[in-house]
C-alpha cells in the first residue's frame, strides 16, 4: 500500500528515499573501503564493523529500491515469489545486524574486562567463526520464518499495510488459529532476539563494573569511548525496533505503522556510518587517507 495515495506527495518520496538510500549505501560502502585500505584498522572491531556495514547495505537494498521502482512506475504490485524473498532476504540481513552487535559487544567485553588476553581470544579464527555463526543463525531464522508463512497463510489478491512485504503483516492473512501463529511467532522471536540482545546486556554490565573499578577519570573516559559508538548503534537499533513494535500494538492506523517501519528499515542503517565516523578518530583518518588516495 505504500506510504501515501497522494500523487503530489509521489515525488517528494521519490526523492527523499532514493536520496536516503544513495546516503547510506555509499556511507557504508566508504567505511568498508577506509578499514580495508588502512592495515591499522585490521583488528577485529573494525572486522566486525565492516560486516555490520555489509549488513546494513543489504538490509536496506532488499526494501528500498523495490519501493522507488513502485513510486516510479505507479505500480505498487509484487509476485507471490517476490515477496516471499523480499521478506526471507528482509529477516536474514536484519539477524545479521543483530547477531554482529552481540559479537562487537562480546569484543569489548574482551578488550576491556581481560585485555592481556585479548591478542589470543579475538584471534583471527575466532572471528571468523564468529561472523559465521551470525550468518547461518540469521539464515536459520529467515528460514523458520518463511516456512511458519508459507503454512499459515493464504495469498489471493492480498493488500499489505506497509512499504514491503513486513512479516508481522503477512502473518496477518492466516488461514489457521491466530493463537498458534502468535505463539509460534513469539517463540521464534524469544530464541532469535532475546538471545542477541541478552548477550549485549551482559556484555555491557561486565563492561560498566570493570570501568568502575577504575580509579582515574581519565582511564574510565578512554576504557568507555571505544565502546560509545557500539552502544549508540545498539540504542538506535533496538530502539526503534521497540518503537516500531509499540506502534503497531497501540496504533490502529496501518500508514503510521509504515511510516515507523521507515525509521527502522531505513533511517538507522543511514545513522550508522555517521555514528562511526563522527565519534572515531581512527576511522576519521582512514577516510580521509582512503579519499586523498582516490582523489
Amino acid at each position: 500500500m505504500g506510504l501515501s495515495d497522494d500523487p503530489e506527495l509521489q515525488p517528494f518520496l521519490f526523492g527523499l528515499f532514493l536520496s536516503m538510500y544513495l546516503v547510506t549505501v555509499l556511507g557504508n560502502l566508504l567505511i568498508i573501503l577506509a578499514v580495508s585500505s588502512d592495515p591499522h584498522l585490521h583488528t577485529p572491531m573494525y572486522f566486525f564493523l565492516s560486516n555490520l556495514s555489509l549488513a546494513d547495505i543489504g538490509f536496506i537494498s532488499t526494501t528500498v529500491p523495490k519501493m522507488i521502482v513502485n513510486i516510479q512506475s505507479h505500480s505498487r504490485v509484487i509476485s507471490y515469489a517476490g515477496c516471499l524473498t523480499q521478506m526471507s532476504i528482509f529477516i536474514l540481513f536484519g539477524g545479521m545486524d543483530c547477531m554482529l552487535l552481540s559479537a562487537m559487544a562480546y569484543d569489548r567485553f574482551v578488550a576491556i574486562c581481560h585485555p592481556l588476553h585479548y591478542q589470543v581470544i579475538m584471534n583471527p579464527c575466532t572471528c571468523g567463526k564468529l561472523i559465521s555463526v551470525s550468518f547461518f543463525v540469521s539464515l536459520l531464522n529467515s528460514q523458520v520464518q518463511n516456512l511458519i508463512v508459507l503454512q499459515l497463510t493464504c495469498f489471493k489478491d492480498v493488500k499489505i499495510s506497509n512499504f514491503f512485504c513486513d512479516p508481522s503483516q503477512l502473518l496477518n492473512f492466516t488461514c489457521s488459529d491466530m493463537l498458534k501463529n502468535n505463539i509460534v511467532m513469539y517463540f521464534v522471536g524469544a530464541i532469535f532476539g532475546f538471545i542477541p540482545f541478552s548477550g549485549i546486556f551482559f556484555s555491557y554490565c561486565k563492561i560498566l563494573s570493570s570501568i568502575l573499578r577504575v580509579h582515574s577519570s581519565g582511564g574510565k573516559y578512554k576504557a568507555f569511548s571505544t565502546c560509545g559508538s557500539h552502544l549508540a548503534v545498539v540504542c538506535l537499533f533496538y530502539g526503534t525496533g521497540l518503537g516500531v513494535c509499540l506502534s503497531s500494538a497501540i496504533s490502529q492506523s496501518p500508514r503510521k505503522d509504515a511510516v515507523a517501519s521507515v525509521v527502522y528499515t531505513v533511517v538507522t542503517p543511514m545513522l550508522n556510518p555517521f555514528i562511526y565516523s563522527l565519534r572515531n578518530q581512527d576511522i576519521k583518518r582512514a577516510m580521509w587517507r582512503f579519499l586523498r588516495k582516490i582523489i
